[in-house]
């Protein structure tokens, strides 16, 4: 894409705030589009071994003087006899009365990673996977622009996500799998096992950021015979998104066109009884057909292209 010219104009809602990797503690920086129910951001890192404490801030705002509101303070503190995480809400410089949750999912010298999802009336927040607490919104979600993280914490990846669309109502968090992970490096072309195929509720999720040279991103389903039922292929010479069948047979996705050099994706696709559902950066964009044995029989994901892969998951 040549510096002149302009990406195609995107509604809000599909577009992603990039993830944060290894940022200097404290931290802080604005929420793409502000908070909003369905939204979700995720925290990976590790307790320092001494700490004593850390803040994750929601904020209405960054100025220094004065003092922003505080929407959502969360404040995990190791030091006390009894570990415990504080939530409380910062409003014309007054703190309000503390919430306090006793047994602390965090230790000292321990990776975690921890997910605040956003909903209608409270942030639900789980610790490794697991619901953790709930606090009730003192002031608009709506004022909330500004993410701030203090004290003793490293931090290895801050996340901000949609909710997936597929599961509302189902798992509390569906999504809230890490960006970076020990065991494996995701290079690219990528290549995954699916040793038992694929099968209903089942959730493929891509991750990445797409690079300044500009080849078609491809995710392909292969089957143990080498055949490729079905292949979901970006392609940025037309800048189009379409699923490819055998024999070169195209069905056209119609939706904004996402893959623009640096720009963060999410693509999700969910197995089903008829075939593959998809949504991209939390959009859900319909459906493709593939009967369940052609499922079942799945038995590779491959994906390549000029991006960045932060998250496979399947």
């Amino acid at each position: 894409m040549s510096p002149e010219e302009k990406l195609d104009p995107l509604p809000d809602s599909f577009i992603l705030q990039p993830p944060v990797f290894h940022p200097v503690i404290p931290y802080v920086t604005t929420i793409f589009g502000g908070l909003h129910a369905g939204k979700m951001v995720m925290l990976q890192g590790v307790v320092p071994q001494h700490g004593h404490r850390f803040q994750v801030d929601f904020q209405c705002g960054c100025s220094l003087q004065p003092r922003p509101d505080i929407a959502i303070h969360f404040n995990p503190r190791f030091h006390t006899t009894k570990p415990h995480v504080i939530c409380n809400t910062l409003y014309g410089g007054c703190w309000q009365a503390e919430a306090r949750w006793p047994g602390l999912p965090l230790q000292r010298g321990a990776s975690f990673l921890i997910l605040f999802l956003f909903g209608n009336e409270a942030v639900k927040v789980s610790v490794n996977g697991h619901h953790f607490l709930h606090y009730p919104y003192r002031l608009p979600l709506s004022r909330v622009d500004t993410l701030g993280i203090f004290g003793d914490i490293l931090v290895k990846a801050i996340g901000f996500l949609n909710i997936n669309p597929f599961m509302e109502g189902g798992r509390e968090y569906p999504v809230g799998h890490p960006f970076l992970l020990k065991s494996s490096r995701l290079e690219v072309p990528c290549s995954r096992a699916l040793p038992q195929g694929l099968w209903p509720e089942q959730v493929i999720i891509v991750r990445g950021l797409v690079l300044q040279e500009l080849e078609d991103f491809t995710l392909s389903l292969r089957d143990k015979s080498g055949h490729i039922p079905v292949t979901l292929r970006a392609s940025f010479t037309d800048r189009t998104l379409a699923w490819i069948y055998p024999w070169r047979r195209k069905k056209l996705i119609l939706a904004p066109f996402l893959f623009y050099p640096q720009r963060f994706f999410e693509v999700l696709l969910l197995c089903h009884k008829g075939g593959l559902k998809l949504a991209l950066n939390g959009q859900g964009l319909g459906a493709t057909s593939l009967d369940q044995q052609a499922l079942e029989r799945l038995r590779e994901l491959r994906i390549s292209g000029s991006i960045k892969l932060y998250c496979v998951h399947y």
